[in-house]
């Protein structure tokens, strides 16, 4: 996850900066071989103090802050060069491309066009074009680039921002086939691995860089993010100690660092630094939504993603999830379509159709649908990458028991360890019907008094009474209907309860249910005063007499 501004702001990794000519001092030259910026600027600003100033000193020292990440100051020096009479014409596109890194794109471009014509202007003017969105512009200044380093390492960024990661990769391997020295590549083109999912692959690609330069803030956020996708948040927040030492002396990355804590941290402190982020990190805006809906803040979550225009497959996802929660919430079936749309768009894609969360969204989709055989054809293709994912078994075992396959549902149900979705009474109710589809009633009684009163415990009730009665389970049936009856004295539940009495007395007389199950038959349907009970209660005692039956 590289900063990416949204709306102006401070802070960004720097490009590759065409060196300002000049002789420099030796020592700052020293300094920057080093990549050490907070010296070469310390001593700049001293030899400024003293009015030692060398040749292009105030150039060195906005290069030197461009590169350290401080763009503010490094716009404030490039400023101040271009109102002297004598300013150099290239410091236009170099004030513009401090002032497109602050998030100025408008500033960045009117300065851009001040300079004189050159590749650097034109891979500016080509990234401007990007950020506005202004495709024919963007092929304009597209055709203009030359097959050189530089243009081509422009090229390649505008495809991973376009999701071109696979063409990205190739022009990275390509300049690195040709100048084996240009390890930085390696990150390029790990992030772009991370990007397509294949984390232990671009930790492969990533080690090859920090082996040479192991201090890097953008290798080491990288691998970071890795270790959180291969393992776990507390991994991956192991790997970030390290690069918080390091950002310390500079606020390069400083936000971006806050920001993937709290991502690792499980939402932990997201309200107070993701909520300041969201219009500087990309990201930001995203795990915010995420956060509110693990929250079950559902209408928080959609008045961050209403007005945002998705352009990448994360963005559609998202944006589906929030519909489709928001659908089932407030009973909106236009949400639902909204979502249902989203979801088809990305898992209908040519490059995410083969994708994991590319399946995701196809079985999301036919979820809404509620076409489960077509559900399943997508999640028995990458169930193997979810087996501990409680989320996954719940959609997984959903599905499963729609089509009628309750035996496998059942043991899906079963791997699941959330709390919070075992106490779903979404979840309650499709256990209990497995149990009662797989004949053990009982288990789905448990489920029951196991629950608080409230109106969730009258709809599993009432499911359990029902699909009890109609699989022939009458004993559960019938004390099912008898607690209903005593909270509504409703003539059907009477009628539901009459009836599976009736259906133990058949079970006996069959030799199917014990005889002394009728002891537990009289005092339910006692319970009731309607008039049929007597009538009912005097032949199942006589039946009891003439076969030796103690009630």
């Amino acid at each position: 996850m590289i900063l990416s501004r949204v709306k102006p702001a401070i802070g960004g990794e720097a490009p590759v900066v065409k060196r300002v000519k000049g002789k420099g001092s030796p020592l700052v030259e020293d300094y920057l071989s080093e990549r050490d910026y907070v010296g070469a600027i310390t001593l700049l600003e001293f030899q400024r103090s003293i009015g030692e100033r060398g040749e292009d000193a105030d150039l060195w020292l906005a290069y030197c802050a461009f590169h350290m990440g401080d763009h503010k100051r490094a716009m404030q020096e490039y400023k101040a060069l271009t109102e002297k009479p004598d300013c150099r014409p290239d410091v236009w596109v170099f004030l513009a491309c401090t002032l497109f890194f602050l998030g100025f794109y408008k500033e960045a471009e009117e300065a851009a066009n001040k300079a004189p014509k050159s590749q650097l202007q034109n891979r500016l003017m080509f990234h401007l074009a990007h950020k506005f969105s202004d495709e024919k512009k963007l092929m304009g200044f597209h055709q203009k680039l030359e097959d050189k380093d530089e243009d081509q390492l422009s090229l390649a960024s505008i495809h991973y921002m376009r999701s071109h990661y696979q063409e990205a990769i190739d022009i990275y391997k390509r300049i690195l086939l040709q100048n084996r020295d240009f390890l930085a590549l390696n990150v390029y083109v790990a992030l772009c691995y991370y990007k397509l999912d294949y984390y232990d692959v671009s930790q492969e690609v990533l080690a090859v860089y920090l082996q040479t330069v192991p201090n890097s803030t953008i290798a080491l956020n990288l691998k970071a993010c890795n270790h959180f996708r291969l393992f776990n948040g507390k991994a991956a927040e192991a790997e970030l100690r390290n690069l918080i030492d390091i950002s310390s002396s500079t606020d390069f990355a400083k936000e971006l660092i806050k920001h993937n804590l709290v991502v690792f941290r499980n939402g932990e402190g997201a309200m107070q630094v993701l909520s300041p982020l969201v219009d500087v990190i990309v990201e930001a805006r995203l795990n915010l939504v995420i956060y509110y809906l693990r929250q079950d803040d559902v209408q928080e979550a959609y008045n961050l993603t209403k007005d945002m225009e998705p352009s990448q497959p994360q963005e559609y996802i998202l944006k589906g999830v929030v519909h489709a929660a928001l659908g089932q919430e407030v009973g909106s079936r236009d949400h639902l379509k909204m979502a249902q749309q989203f979801f088809q768009l990305v898992g209908g894609s040519a490059s995410e159709c083969d994708t994991i969360p590319g399946r995701q969204c196809m079985a999301s989709c036919f979820f809404l649908l509620r076409q489960f055989e077509d559900v399943l054809i997508y999640l028995n293709s990458i169930k193997s990458y979810f087996y501990n994912d409680d989320t996954f078994n719940f959609n997984y075992g959903q599905a499963k028991a729609a089509v009628g396959n309750f035996k496998e549902a059942e043991e899906i149900f079963l791997l699941i360890q959330s709390e919070r979705i075992k106490n779903d009474i979404v979840y309650l109710g499709w256990l209990a019907r497995c149990y009662i589809m797989n004949q053990r009633p009982r288990l789905a009684w448990e489920l029951y008094l196991k629950m608080e009163t409230s109106a969730d415990t009258v709809g599993l009730l009432q499911l359990i009474a029902n699909d009890c009665y109609k699989m022939g389970q009458f004993y559960y049936a019938a004390k099912a209907f008898d607690v209903l009856e005593r909270l509504d004295p409703s003539p059907e539940f009477w009628e539901g309860k009459r009836g599976a009495c009736v259906g133990i007395f058949q079970l006996i007389l069959a030799g199917r249910e014990p005889r002394e199950t009728l002891r537990e038959v009289l005092p339910l349907l006692r319970t009731t005063g309607n008039p049929q009970v007597e009538y009912i209660v005097r032949i199942l005692k006589k039946w009891a007499k003439d076969n030796r039956v103690s009630l």
